[in-house]
């Protein structure tokens, strides 16, 4: 029978990892293009997978499907406090595998089990908890009864992130094009010529990109090429010539219109379909948005880093004490505290913990 038990912190622990952690003052909510530069992955409702992420998580239904593994390279501490993986909802199936310290912030209840591997890690949990070994980490549980903001809060980081991808991604497919594809043969070659701003943008349609397949991309130092991509139906089934690696940090792939996607071969380049259910069977690298994915390939790191930032875009993360983030034309209200300063002082809070017992030792 699996070992569980829940690891409380100290005052003392919270109130030291508050002081070392000046970021957690303002908790921060995520939107815009701050969205593609903080997670890996981004699934607007259920995620389905038996496969693995590079760098963070966000998911804003359900986490189901058989074992499947979260930040498996080592990244940057977030300034937000984000976690390798967030779910709103609950977590099913097959054991989750968490690397690198990820740690977590789960909705709903964990029912498949984690596997806590690596640094020690902080998981926090709405509901119920099961089938995990605690051994050094931090897992508190039952905090939606103990907290209502708790649930709140990452049902608002859902919301937000959800309008200000469809806003981004519409933004994006108005924009004037400036850049044009070539076609010669079977190959299709994407030569930008970007603005004042650094950004390149294409329009082409979805039976455009079936007409190729291999792609060739020309940045000509573009700090973001954007390639809108009309169609309801997406098949991502070309090569990349000169492979896809330092695309996803400057071409985003914008399919606005797009109900279902499916990808076969690997893929080059941050993916935004926010409406889209997604299944992939090889691997992405940059970021990815989706409205729900069965996820059969891997997501590589090589996220957004462009600095891009759409009229109606924040572009930033927005702190709470009361302010507003306007997404897509409207004002989102952020409340306070904040799910990821939670999971960030429950993380200072445990490294102060250990540090204390090491000197409890000597």
């Amino acid at each position: 029978m699996a070992h569980f038990r829940t690891v409380s912190l100290s005052l003392a622990a919270i109130a030291a990892a508050l002081a070392a952690s000046p970021v957690l003052a303002d908790s921060a909510m995520i939107a815009g293009t701050d969205v593609l530069r903080t997670w890996n992955l981004v699934v607007l409702g259920d995620l389905t997978s038996s496969s693995e992420v590079e760098g963070r998580t966000f998911v804003g239904g359900n986490l189901n499907g058989n074992s499947s593994n979260y930040q498996i390279q080592p990244i940057a501490a977030s300034s937000t406090g984000t976690p390798g993986l967030t779910v709103v909802g609950d977590v099913n199936g097959g054991s989750k595998n968490l690397n690198n310290g990820s740690g977590a912030v789960v909705g709903g209840s964990v029912n498949s089990g984690l596997n806590l591997n690596g640094a020690a890690q902080a998981v926090l949990v709405g509901g119920s908890i099961s089938n995990t070994n605690v051994n050094q980490n931090t897992v508190t549980s039952g905090l939606a009864a103990s907290d209502p903001s708790f649930s709140q809060n990452l049902t608002q980081q859902k919301s937000l992130i959800e309008t200000s991808m469809t806003g981004l991604s519409y933004t994006m497919s108005t924009q004037a094009s400036n850049s044009e594809l070539t076609i010669t043969g079977n190959t299709g070659t994407f030569n930008a010529q970007p603005d004042a701003n650094g950004v390149a943008v294409f329009n082409i349609s979805s039976a455009d990109l079936d007409k190729i397949g291999e792609i060739k991309f020309n940045l000509n130092g573009a700090d973001t090429a954007i390639v809108n991509v009309s169609g309801s139906s997406i098949t991502l089934n070309d090569n990349f010539l000169g492979g896809t690696q330092n695309l996803g940090e400057h071409v985003i792939w914008n399919f606005p219109n797009a109900k279902d996607l499916t990808l076969t071969t690997a893929w080059g380049g941050s993916v935004l379909a926010p409406g889209a259910a997604a299944t992939t069977g090889n691997y992405i690298q940059g970021s990815a948005v989706f409205g729900s994915l069965i996820q059969n390939g891997e997501m590589h790191i090589g996220t957004y880093t462009g600095s891009y930032t759409a009229p109606s875009d924040p572009g930033t993360s927005t702190s709470s004490g009361g302010s507003t983030s306007s997404s897509s034309g409207g004002s989102t209200a952020v409340p306070e505290p904040g799910v990821f300063a939670l999971f960030a002082i429950a993380l200072g809070g445990l490294a102060f913990w250990r540090r204390r017992k090491a000197v409890a030792v000597k």
